[in-house]
Formats: structure tokens, C-alpha cells, sequence
């Protein structure tokens, strides 16, 4: 596997961005991966190599870098990191990550080594949001997404997932957790209802049970391996149709 990181810039300052791609020749399909509210953590990256490894160009942008570098525990709840995540969590706003993906998808789309078409999104957590958001903003480029355990899902924003669904094209899967304290099952249900009336993109959504917000990430206490592959399964299987032209 081949792996870097470059600084892409953005009209807010320079991006870092952690690209892996497999080994051989390229061009590969690419996936854009948005991170959860722990930043770029080793976790992160190693999801980032596990894409790669089945065959994809697989780009993670740093969201925090108008903060400098910032990786938290997610599972720390001391006041001093509660504060720290408070901060870098103000330092972004939802226009501001689409501003950042246009940017990101501008140097993609000039990499020899990123094929050319459609793209593939994943993301966890507030990442899980921005993948709905990137969908919606650009819809002839992400035909394939994974949203896990997405945060603010439903809410009174005008870019609010849920007043987007319209807009979404080609493929979407959604993972929820049956014990989300960001996302609780009520609202996840209301969610996945509005998904049958409103979405015309190709979608799968699913609660998994027993499964707590965090479910996908190894090493943590929340990870739950059964629901995780069974979301990768779904979204590796979404890739190759959408990215790779395999038969369903």
C-alpha cells in the first residue's frame, strides 16, 4: 500500500489530507472518507488503509485543520478534553466541510492516480452528516456513500440531512445504533421513515441491535464487530457496484 500526506488549500488555509491508495497501477476508484469527532486518530487511519486495501484511492481530510493537528479520545470525558472538543467541534460548520470537499475534489480530480467518474463517501459520526450533505451538494459525483451513526440528523437547519434526502442520487447506506445517545432510536426510525418517502436514490437503512454510537471503531469500548462488518459488508458491496461496475 502506498500512503501520504499532502496539504490541499482551501480558501481557509491549507488542508492536510491522508491519502492511501493500494499497491500496482492505478488509477483507482476514490473514496472520500469524513472523519468523527475525534479527528485524524490512528483508528481513523487505519479504516482509511482498510478501503484502500480493497482496492480504492481513499482520501481523509483533516476537518480540523483550521485548529492545527487535534486528535481526541472520544471515550476521555475529563473537563480539559470536553473543552478541547467543544472548540475544534466550533470550528466547523456544515458549509464550511462542503467548501472543503469541493476543494478536496478539485486535487482529486487532477491526481493521475484517482480514476476518473463517479466517487464513494463513508463517514462516522458528524461524518456521518457530511457525507448526506456532500451527496446532496454534489450529486453527479457521489453516487455511492456510507453514513454511520450520523449526528444531527434531523434538526431545524436548512441543510438538515433530512430536508436533503430529495436531492441524493445514485446509492446511500445508512447504519444506525440501537443505543445512540447522539442520535436516539426514535429519531432514527423517523429517519429511516423518511427515507421511503422522500429519497430517490437507490438506499439501505438499518438499526443494529445492541449497538451503541461509535459501534465501527476497533479498540474502543462501543466497538461491536457484528454490526461493524455487517455495515462494511453492505458498503464494500455498494462500492463495487456503483465505483467498480461489479454485478450486484
Amino acid at each position: 500500500m502506498l500512503e501520504e500526506t499532502i496539504r490541499i488549500a482551501t480558501p481557509d488555509g491549507a488542508m492536510a489530507t491522508f491519502i492511501a491508495t493500494p499497491p500496482g497501477d492505478g488509477p483507482f476508484p476514490v473514496v472520500v472518507m469524513y472523519q468523527n469527532v475525534g479527528g485524524i486518530s490512528p483508528v481513523l487511519l487505519h479504516l482509511a488503509r482498510r478501503v484502500a486495501t480493497e482496492g480504492y484511492y481513499c482520501a481523509l481530510p483533516d476537518l480540523y485543520y483550521r485548529l492545527g493537528k487535534v486528535v481526541i479520545d472520544p471515550d476521555n470525558k475529563e473537563p480539559h478534553v470536553m473543552a478541547l472538543r467543544k472548540a475544534v467541534l466550533d470550528s466547523l460548520s456544515d458549509a464550511g466541510v462542503i467548501s472543503d470537499t469541493a476543494a478536496l475534489l478539485a486535487y482529486i480530480d487532477k491526481d493521475p492516480e484517482a480514476q476518473p467518474g463517479p466517487r464513494g463517501s463513508v463517514g462516522f459520526c458528524m461524518g456521518g452528516r457530511f457525507v448526506v450533505q456532500a451527496a446532496a451538494a454534489f450529486p453527479e459525483v457521489f453516487v455511492a456513500s456510507g453514513s454511520l451513526f450520523g449526528t444531527r440528523m434531523i434538526t431545524d437547519a436548512a441543510d438538515s440531512p433530512h430536508k436533503l434526502l430529495e436531492k441524493l442520487r445514485g446509492e446511500i447506506y445508512f447504519g444506525f445504533a440501537e443505543h445512540d445517545y447522539a442520535l436516539p432510536l426514535p429519531q432514527a426510525q423517523e429517519f429511516i421513515a423518511m427515507l421511503k418517502t422522500r429519497c430517490p436514490a437507490k438506499f439501505e437503512a438499518e438499526i443494529h441491535a445492541d449497538a451503541h454510537h461509535g459501534y465501527s471503531f476497533p479498540g474502543r469500548p462501543v466497538y461491536n464487530r457484528a454490526a461493524s462488518e455487517r455495515s462494511w459488508d453492505r458498503i464494500f458491496a455498494m462500492f463495487a457496484r456503483q465505483l467498480k461496475g461489479e454485478p450486484p
